[in-house]
């Protein structure tokens, strides 16, 4: 049975307290689904609805290379400028300004069973009441023969970086059903999620899996139900169900980026200072960025994913109106008009990159085919349906010069906060 509306926005309002009535839930088309609707004018620049999710997660492969986030809302815990020291492998790297950093390692607390740390009491605090009192290893925590160990090892061994998902996310969906006393409500909100047909699950779990996912996935499902299994969602253990919640996280996980030094960054940009000191300040951090990638490459933030019912209802467009955004450096969502949006008028936001989006209606149709399962029919692609239905020798030779394939960004862009 699914949550109706008002259980999902009653949610929403409840646990985010950003919530805003301008925006409703329709059913679309059957090939669309659901949408969001704005039910009142929304101006450019406006914040429609802030967002946090029912769950969200750390990558693995990102918390293991030390990108150190808070457990629960995935707050970058590093200082800006140790942060800085890491990703430039430089220990000397000292940042002006050192007052516009806003991590409070004060305020820090960590789980005094199993030592995984938080940005905050309060957050420790949520962890433990939905989730962490089933997930929390205690002293096991480095017992590479734990069941959680060994599920979080054998999701590693399978699923690389550039990250997309994680188990991890799978896992808090069942703890927190076994922790809730409403198991139903909880349920019922994770079935709000869309649903794809079998021959679409398994396209999901080979692009996230590789060419041997039907193993690999039942090596995980072993796992996972050894760990955690639970009688009142038991269906999601079988190897169907199994499947199906795999699907659900592989499609609709919103990626989460955060990083206290472009917050850092940010605060820079925001003083008022005289233009020789400007020209200065911005040339060091120019250079701070170009030390950053020769040492680190692109992998600058805390990466995890989440699942947010509401957002989760805006479809893609390749003109969107309105995108998403991590501004408070943790999982509470923006989602922000980028023109005005009238009464009546449907909320999209791209599930492609700004670099994605400029590249042919072709090529945007195949990363989004593969991805998402589906053929966009938004205007900009509709005006371009002439086209001829192939990838431009531009493209071509700029993913050889890259040496990417079309489907490294899996998920939604995940934007630097």
């Amino acid at each position: 049975m699914a949550a109706s509306m008002c259980d999902v926005f009653s949610f929403c309002v409840g646990v985010a307290g950003h919530a805003r009535f301008s925006v409703e839930v329709r059913f679309v088309s059957s090939a669309k689904g659901k949408g969001l609707f704005a039910t009142q004018l929304i101006r450019k620049g406006e914040t429609i609805f802030v967002e946090r999710p029912l769950v969200a997660a750390q990558f693995l492969w990102n918390a293991l290379y030390r990108y150190r986030a808070c457990d629960h809302c995935l707050r970058a815990l590093e200082k800006a400028e140790e942060n800085a020291q890491r990703l430039t492998g430089k220990p000397g790297q000292v940042l002006p300004h050192p007052e516009l950093c806003t991590v409070r390692k004060d305020l820090h607390q960590n789980c005094p069973h199993c030592q995984v740390m938080y940005c905050s009491a309060e957050c420790r605090l949520a962890a433990t009441e939905q989730y962490h009192q089933v997930l929390c290893p205690g002293p096991s925590q480095d017992d590479p023969l734990h069941p959680l160990n060994k599920l979080q090892e054998a999701w590693r061994s399978v699923h690389y970086p550039p990250e997309t998902a994680s188990i991890m996310l799978m896992a808090r969906m069942v703890a927190t059903v076994k922790q809730a006393k409403d198991k139903d409500r909880w349920i019922r909100l994770f079935s709000q999620f869309c649903n794809k047909t079998a021959n679409e699950e398994e396209e999901i779990v080979h692009k996230l899996l590789g060419d041997k996912f039907k193993g690999q996935l039942e090596l995980l499902r072993r796992l996972f139900t050894e760990a955690l299994y639970e009688e009142a969602v038991s269906q999601w253990f079988t190897p169907d169900g199994f499947r199906s919640l795999f699907a659900l996280v592989g499609t609709n996980g919103q990626g989460i980026g955060t990083s206290s030094l472009s917050q850092w960054v940010h605060a820079c940009d925001a003083l008022e200072l005289k233009p020789q000191d400007r020209e200065q300040l911005d040339a060091f951090i120019d250079q701070l960025y170009k030390d950053i990638e020769a040492a680190t490459g692109e992998f600058l933030n805390c990466e995890g994913s989440g699942l947010f019912v509401l957002q989760s209802c805006c479809n893609h467009s390749c003109v969107p109106n309105a995108e998403t955004s991590f501004p408070e450096n943790n999982f509470l969502l923006h989602v922000t008009a980028l023109e005005d949006i009238k009464p009546g008028e449907e909320i999209c936001i791209s599930y492609l990159d700004c670099c994605q989006r400029e590249r042919s209606r072709h090529s945007r149709h195949k990363i989004l085919r593969e991805n998402y399962l589906f053929v966009c029919s938004c205007p900009k692609c509709l005006a371009e349906a002439d086209e001829p239905n192939v990838t431009s020798e531009e493209e071509e030779e700029e993913e050889e010069e890259e040496g990417e394939p079309e489907d490294a960004e899996l998920g939604d862009e995940m934007t630097d906060v």
